[in-house]
């Protein structure tokens, strides 16, 4: 079957080691189902994966991808969530948790196969690129807003770094659910887009804004962490999921993250079960996953390239 894998590891390069061709189909396995392919979606953990980071040479080749819709063995339209072990189906007792392509190959092909615990339906309401984008950092994002934030219609919450999936994400569920949402990005753009989303308003990175806010939504890292930290109101939190910029900010910031009683709270993917209602507030209350765009998966590595390069605003599908 046709994929898109990871056939070295480079730090430096890593889309050196993404190689587009022939891979054997998934074999049959108990407690597991295969999914016909039909959406499948761009993370940043893709580009990771070809850096090395969560997976190893002892691995590959390994078949990218987390995130797919498609259609399973009795002819059912579903979604895949994408984190394997973390129930116990489906794998051994012992088995530690796992985000696919880190032990189990990806999505980004013909087929998937996957424990049949790990396949919620497809709503109908949603079409397969839609479907195709939640999994990761859509989920991602709402977990980090309704269960790590812990915000309620009317809080008002700040997302650093419109664009990306994650931010841009949050400022879509967000909106839709009643929070006052600002947001900043480097990129005009960008900032104009994230107001046609649903933010109140879009600002430079650190640049002043017109009052505190409840939480922040932050994903870039060390560029923003100040800022992040210096935006909340006492007592508010700050969730991170990614660092984009790096781990590393000039400033820590401890004094105000003590004195002003703030959380830091980390977070990492999602569950089944929120993902669940994920899908069910998206079809519910007709909200769409924002997408860059569509390409069919032999052409993949230009999405990649896109992903790389910081030129998108949302998600990059790649249709079988």
């Amino acid at each position: 079957m046709f994929a898109a894998y990871a056939a070295r590891i480079d730090r430096d390069q890593p889309l050196s080691g993404l190689e587009l061709g022939e891979r054997p189909e998934p074999e049959a396995r108990p407690g597991w189902t295969t999914v016909n392919v039909k959406a499948a979606s761009l993370n940043h953990h893709d580009l990771w994966s070809l850096r090395g980071v969560g997976l190893g040479e002892e691995s590959l080749p390994m078949i990218l991808g987390c995130d797919a819709a498609g259609i399973d063995e009795d002819g059912n339209e579903v979604v895949v969530h994408s984190v394997i072990g973390q129930s116990g189906h489906g794998v051994g007792p012992r088995e530690p948790r796992s985000i696919l392509t880190e032990r189990y190959q990806g999505t980004f092909a013909e087929q998937v196969t996957v424990p049949s615990w790990n396949l919620l339906p497809k709503p109908k309401e949603l079409s397969f690129e839609e479907a195709a984008c939640l999994p990761t950092a859509w989920l991602t994002a709402y977990r980090m807003l309704f269960t790590n934030a812990g915000v309620r219609p009317g809080d008002s919450v700040l997302v650093q770094g419109a664009g990306g999936g994650v931010a841009t994400a949050a400022i879509v569920l967000g909106a839709a659910a009643g929070l006052r949402v600002l947001a900043t990005s480097r990129d005009e753009a960008k900032r104009v887009r994230a107001v046609e989303l649903g933010a109140e308003g879009a600002y430079e990175p650190g640049e002043r804004l017109p009052r505190r806010v409840d939480a922040v939504i932050e994903t870039v890292g060390a560029a923003t962490w100040s800022h992040s930290v210096k935006s909340l109101k006492p007592g508010g939190t700050l969730v991170i999921s990614g660092a984009t910029s790096g781990p590393n900010p000039k400033a820590a910031e401890l004094n105000r993250i003590f004195f002003l009683e703030l959380k830091v709270v980390g977070s990492t993917m999602g569950g089944k079960d929120e993902l669940e209602d994920l899908l069910s507030f998206c079809a519910a209350r007709g909200v769409r996953p924002v997408i860059d765009s569509v390409l069919p998966l032999d052409r993949a590595r230009e999405g990649f390239e896109k992903m790389a390069g910081g030129d998108l605003f949302g998600k990059v599908v790649l249709t079988v």
